[in-house]
């Protein structure tokens, strides 16, 4: 059980990473390495020994390993980014780089996205080394530079690079999962993730024939543009049931005393109310128009134009994905990838899994544990290249009204002292029982 100074460090912990700004605008400018220190130092007080590395000088990354009792067992990677999205002071009712601690809560960038976690690791850690704690497995923590950009300079330069580092981990734990989602009518869920779609960031190019602004012109490559862009975005993308989400609509309209219907499952949602919320963004592919660019003068038809698009596909439908640009873009359009990560899909029916939901409910017993897929990606893509299965695993108990999703690159990100208790005492409970 954690004790008193475990609870305590979390805080002031989580308080002190964030008063580290490390904005990752994602030009290359991140500096991470204050912040990594900072961790490294605190893991080197309990007695690890933890290593420094760096692609790009500043973009500083932290690896220990905490050897585990059994050395047959398969290692288990805890991970966690240090980098935060930036945010701009005057939209917020505290300064974002604060990290006060006002009315049992911890403010700022990070709150939630994830120093929490980071505070959360280390004070476990730290609890450890006092009671002489040992775990099952080892334990490979991981601090990471970059998760808000490329991860070029974080867990993909580890992944590639460092692979000795990571030596016998099969899985790993990270962001966004085990967390209150309020459902609205007095229930609790806890949703567990076990898959990520996969970030398919694209860049879109219509080309044409330059021209004054009078003259007819039936090439425009902004009209182009603007057709494909406009078919992308009015595009209605039909549902793909991953075991994941498939898992999730079973177990919640069972929750619910609804029949689950596979067969129309936007009926479904409707029918689930709010709960809808944890699902709805994974039950299909996704492209969502996000920037524009042509053109240098009113008068001028410009011979190019360029836009980008958030495209996200599930486990197992990236081919689907592929062809349905090809006909939304059309012949007078070229898209490639800008940037791309593959989709994860992770095993429910694990004993680490089953660990992760029996560590929740030992401390939640009032609440419903659920699968979860996230819509977007976490450093678990990367790491996956190691062969690393990854959940998520951030445990937060937090109150009505709260809304988690909205703290993710929101403004006034904050996190209540009582959710980070919360989380401390479940994630020591899991991993001493990994």
């Amino acid at each position: 059980m954690a004790d008193q100074q475990a609870l305590d460090e979390v805080v002031e912990f989580t308080s002190d990473l964030i008063r580290i700004d490390t904005t990752n605008r994602g030009g290359g400018d991140c500096q991470e390495r204050p912040a990594a220190e900072y961790a490294a130092a605190r893991l080197a007080e309990a007695g690890l020994e933890p290593t420094l590395l760096e692609r790009t000088k500043g973009r500083t990354n932290v690896v220990a390993r905490l050897e585990g009792s059994d050395p047959s067992a398969e290692a288990l990677l805890v991970h966690g980014h240090l980098d935060v999205v930036p945010a701009q002071a005057e939209d917020w009712s505290v300064h974002p780089f604060s990290g006060e601690v006002r009315d049992g809560v911890v403010w700022g960038r990070g709150a939630v996205d994830m120093k929490n976690m980071d505070a959360m690791i280390l004070a476990v850690v730290r609890q450890w080394a006092r009671d002489g704690v040992r775990p099952r497995r080892d334990l490979v923590i991981a601090f990471t530079a970059d998760e808000e950009a490329s991860a070029e300079d974080g867990s993909g330069f580890l992944a590639d690079q460092h692979r000795g580092l990571f030596e016998g981990c099969t899985e790993g734990i990270s962001e966004s999962g085990a967390f209150t989602f309020h459902d609205g009518a007095g229930q609790e869920l806890y949703p567990l993730a076990a898959g990520e779609r996969g970030t398919g960031w694209l860049k879109l190019t219509a080309r044409g024939r330059a021209g004054h602004g009078s003259k007819v012109n039936r090439e425009n490559a902004v009209t182009r543009l603007a057709a494909a862009i406009t078919r992308i975005g009015a595009y209605e993308w039909p549902p793909r049931l991953t075991p994941t989400v498939r898992a999730a609509l079973v177990e919640l309209a069972a929750l619910y005393g609804i029949e689950p219907d596979l067969d129309d499952v936007d009926g479904l949602l409707d029918k689930l109310g709010p709960a809808a919320k944890l699902v709805e963004s994974t039950v299909r592919n996704s492209a969502n128009p996000t920037m524009l660019n042509a053109g240098y003068k009113v008068n001028v038809i410009p011979g190019e134009a360029v836009a980008y698009v958030d495209g996200r596909y599930l486990p197992g439908h990236e081919d689907e994905f592929r062809a349905t640009l090809d006909e939304l873009t059309g012949p007078d359009v070229a898209w490639e990838f800008h940037h791309r990560e593959v989709a994860l899909q992770a095993p429910l029916d694990s004993p680490t899994y089953a660990r992760m939901r029996a560590a929740v409910e030992e401390f939640a017993p009032e609440g419903h544990v659920v699968p979860y897929c996230m819509s977007g990606g976490t450093d678990a893509k990367q790491f996956s290249r190691l062969g690393i299965t990854g959940y998520g695993f951030t445990p937060l108990k937090l109150p009505e009204g709260y809304d988690y999703q909205a703290m993710f690159h929101g403004v006034d990100e904050r996190v209540p002292i009582e959710a980070l208790h919360f989380g401390v005492r479940v994630l020591d409970r899991f991993l001493r029982a990994a």
